[in-house]
């Protein structure tokens, strides 16, 4: 993998991984635009500089994440049931999900369509801090979440929706996504690191740094644009996104 790719993969993750678009299948089919082969150590890179990503939230939200300990609480326990589903399909995921980009691109049309139809039917939520969110509400975002292991989904999107879902405004369960996101991927990426970092080369390594870098830089820039955006919009222009992105891809494969 070169320095350029990298890079390019490094702004696609930092770009999407809080956006409800599915950075994984943003990464697969980037790299399939790319011409780099399906390897190991990309599909490990692919989730590996989810880390960049995690460590914006980390920077963004440090003073929420070290005084509101009862937040954290409720964090963990949405955590649950992604980890449990997680560690026993990781296999398959990473197996054969990751290894056919069209799993991806269907996920994506499939969500796009889903996403339209919630917002013309949803009404803001009364839950409106995130001090407020309760055990039940974050469990339940969790189940939603877990559905994000098949490529495509999107952890955002499913953890938007389902927040939503169970009458959490939207500001709230965006930043509560983004919090999620710290022990979901940062457990996805040890897992995947204990299975894989002695086959790493010192060039992996050092992709890996430079799409870390990359990552946190825009998911810093993608965090504030949500968060701007959601004063004033829905998430339709989101679905019609990743209908046409779906599309096109299959134009393409058809070709």
């Amino acid at each position: 993998m070169s320095v350029f790719d990298s890079v390019i993969l490094g702004i696609v993750e930092g770009l999407t991984e809080f956006l409800p678009i599915s950075s994984t299948a943003h990464l697969i089919l980037t790299a399939k635009l790319l011409e780099l082969e399906t390897t190991d150590f990309l599909k490990s890179f692919e989730i590996v500089i989810q880390l960049g990503a995690i460590a914006s939230v980390i920077f963004l939200y440090w003073k929420t994440l070290i005084t509101k300990w009862d937040l954290n609480k409720k964090i963990i326990a949405a955590f649950i049931p992604t980890a449990v589903i997680g560690l026993v399909f990781y296999s398959l995921v990473k197996d054969v999900f990751l290894e056919n980009y069209l799993i991806s691109v269907y996920t994506l049309l499939i969500g796009g369509i889903v996403l339209i139809i919630f917002e013309f039917f949803h009404k803001e939520g009364d839950t409106k801090e995130l001090e407020n969110i309760s055990y039940k509400q974050a469990l339940m975002i969790g189940s939603f979440q877990s559905i994000s292991i098949i490529p495509g989904v999107s952890r955002a999107a499913a953890t938007i929706l389902g927040g939503m879902f169970v009458g959490i405004s939207r500001k709230t369960v965006v930043e509560f996504s983004f919090l999620l996101a710290i022990p979901t991927v940062a457990a996805a990426t040890g897992l995947d690191l204990v299975q894989s970092i002695s086959s790493f080369s010192g060039a992996n390594f050092i992709s890996l740094g430079i799409g870390f870098l990359v990552s946190f830089i825009m998911a810093t820039i993608s965090i504030k644009f949500l968060l701007k955006f959601i004063q004033n919009h829905n998430f339709i222009s989101f679905g019609i996104y990743r209908i046409l992105l779906a599309l096109g891809f299959l134009f393409l494969s058809a070709r």
